[in-house]
């Protein structure tokens, strides 16, 4: 391989490894598979050519003193530090370093080390020329790397067995069981850091509104019709937890309130501002659950009612829901809210 399209090819697969792992995170049913394998991919085939580059440039590295190399030493440690990381969460389990699980700081090594490669492209980068992506040796090079990394993500989980890895056992997106039909004993997260403080019990409302005919406004012992659904719950944050959830299906309180058949969209909305958008046909099915097992959801877990959304990770899983509206359109702010929810007064905490 040219250093040049050495260069280049690091760029793109540092690229194409933090784009995938950012899709990750939207990925929650087994037939987006493919999202988890291509990013398990780049990352080996990134191992692949930083040995091609590292056997090029260890003997500049060796002799020069300056800050080119210092930089060089920096970048060579972040990436991998970054793909360590990730091979470690893939095969040892829910390790913590520092008191934070590895796989958060594979996501932040990750995010450093694109940043760094995008500025040192723009600073540094020279034009690709035909040669360097043209050449038949590089294109037989290329197909190998990609080859060899196929064949050792494949051979991840038969090792993994034989050694009794606890990755042998995680679940297809990388998260490992916590607590499955154990009612409230799963762990407790939020997307970012909302913390908003427990209603009283007579206080809890939701309001159904929007595109229909009949609004609606309901108490918290309204929504516990006898509906259930048996759905995983899989987190971002690396766990997962397989539950019997208890409350309303969506479609009953549509059609309690005559949704607009001509409405496209279902926006959940919790109190803490957050909210995330369905598609009405899929919003339908969801389910609003009061109670988990046996057990009324606890606060941590979104009383007095959270989203139930199967196939889909846990950050659509809207929690302290207070409000459903029916709009024609998808929510353009629904991501946005996931930061912006949690500088909230409610998201915060405050009374």
């Amino acid at each position: 391989m040219t250093p040049r399209g050495t260069d280049w090819g690091l760029a793109l697969l540092v690229a194409l490894a933090v784009a995938t792992g950012l899709g990750t995170w939207f990925a929650g049913s087994p037939e987006e598979v493919w999202v988890f394998g291509a990013h398990a991919i780049a990352g080996t085939v990134i191992v692949f050519v930083l040995a091609f580059k590292l056997r090029r440039v260890l003997p500049r590295l060796v002799a020069r003193r300056d800050e080119r190399t210092a930089l060089g030493v920096l970048a060579l440690g972040l990436a991998t530090a970054a793909l360590l990381s990730g091979y470690v969460w893939s095969s040892a389990g829910s390790v913590a370093v520092a008191g934070v699980m590895v796989l958060a700081w594979h996501s932040a090594l990750g995010g450093v080390l694109a940043a760094g490669v995008f500025a040192h492209a723009v600073v540094r980068a020279k034009r690709l020329r035909v040669r360097d992506v043209a050449d038949r040796r590089q294109f037989l090079t290329t197909a190998a790397l990609a080859a060899g990394a196929v064949v050792v993500w494949q051979a991840q989980r038969p090792v993994q067995r034989a050694l009794g890895l606890p990755g042998r056992d995680r679940r297809f997106t990388g998260s490992y069981e916590a607590a499955s039909f154990s009612g409230n004993a799963f762990p407790v997260t939020s997307w970012v850091a909302d913390r908003p403080r427990p209603l009283a019990a007579a206080r809890p409302e939701l309001a159904v509104a929007g595109r229909v005919a009949r609004p609606l406004t309901l108490r918290a012992p309204d929504l516990d019709r006898g509906d259930e659904l048996v759905a995983t719950l899989d987190c971002t944050g690396g766990f997962y937890s397989t539950q019997r959830w208890r409350g309303v299906r969506l479609r009953r309180l549509l059609d309690e309130a005559a949704a607009d058949p001509a409405a496209g969209h279902v926006r959940v909305i919790s109190r803490t501002g957050y909210r995330w958008s369905f598609a009405i046909e899929h919003a339908r099915e969801l389910l609003l659950a009061t109670h988990v097992g046996d057990e009324p959801l606890t606060h941590g877990h979104g009383a007095p009612c959270r989203l139930v959304v199967p196939g889909r990770r846990g950050f659509q899983w809207v929690k302290w829901v207070d409000r459903i509206e029916v709009h024609d359109d998808p929510d353009p702010g629904a991501l946005g809210s996931t930061v912006w929810s949690s500088l909230s007064s409610a998201g915060r905490g405050a009374a």
